[in-house]
């Protein structure tokens, strides 16, 4: 059979031989573990196999993959080729199933986001977004939509709060920032081109920097100040899934409470000003 069209541990057992010592570590490791390879980062691989990530990257490309993303979602293939879209099979074939299994999993995404939650990295967060003259709010894709969400929502108490959704003006407004403003990025796998670039930019002009993602061990945490850690697993197949999102909104909401906590006063003077200027668009 050609290469390119076997089974990826096939793949990877036919190749296992021209592999380095640390490549076949890597592969040692996936062909123990592929079902929970395709939730980890390259980090998290790199760390558990005791290589770095450039192994794991050269790693893939000797499978005659373009990176780490392709290769999961070729392990999630061989690991779930019955499913959906990445969608776990439910227990039942009936519509209440199918809805309680839903409320299972978003249910299973808070509480492991409340596990993960890290009070002294939210803390510092606040502290932050306090003494920020502005605060960006930046993700891409899904991830850009939580970032409006997250700015929506602190407009409600404060003014400092706005969200840029194209990628240009995204690096532009970046490189013109004041140094003493704080970009806040959504990033759920905490390892896309646009968000490194962002973090690598906001790091040379001394910006803070605040990263909501799954992933405490990925190039994205690496170059954050404050790293903010949600639950729920998401396949290569998903893009933002429903449970990954209220897992990401639970820990927006936790710095906002506290935000407006600390912040009571002006809070609450900016809540009154805006009912009062929006009580004219409702009958």
């Amino acid at each position: 059979m050609d290469e390119q069209n076997m089974d990826i541990l096939e793949r990877i057992r036919a190749s296992y031989y021209q592999l380095t010592g640390a490549e076949r570590r890597v592969a040692d490791y996936v062909l123990a573990r592929h079902a929970q390879v395709q939730f980890m980062s390259i980090t998290q691989l790199a760390e558990e196999c005791g290589t770095a990530e450039a192994t794991v990257s050269r790693f893939c490309r000797s499978l005659h993959l373009k990176g780490f993303n392709a290769f999961k979602i070729e392990l999630a293939r061989h690991s779930a080729p019955e499913t959906a879209h990445g969608q776990e099979p439910v227990s039942t074939d009936t519509l209440a199933g199918r809805v309680r299994e839903s409320g299972r999993m978003t249910i299973d995404a808070i509480r492991q986001t409340m596990e993960l939650m890290d009070l002294n990295q939210i803390g510092r967060a606040v502290e932050m977004i306090e003494q920020a003259p502005a605060v960006l709010c930046i993700g891409s894709g899904g991830s850009m939509i939580m970032a409006c969400e997250c700015a929506h929502l602190f407009s409600t108490v404060t003014g400092k709060f706005s969200a840029i959704s194209d990628a240009h003006i995204q690096i532009s407004a970046v490189a013109t920032m004041d140094p003493k403003g704080v970009i806040f990025l959504f990033s759920y796998s905490g390892a896309t081109t646009g968000g490194l670039q962002i973090l690598e930019l906001a790091r040379q002009r001394g910006i803070h920097t605040i990263l909501v993602t799954r992933f405490q061990k990925s190039p994205a945490a690496k170059l954050s100040d404050v790293v903010l850690r949600c639950g729920s697993n998401e396949s290569p197949f998903q893009f933002g899934s429903v449970p990954a999102k209220v897992a990401q909104l639970v820990v927006v909401d936790a710095v906002f409470q506290e935000y407006c906590l600390r912040n009571r006063e002006s809070c609450e003077e900016s809540v009154q000003a805006i009912a009062s200027a929006l009580s004219v668009m409702h009958i």
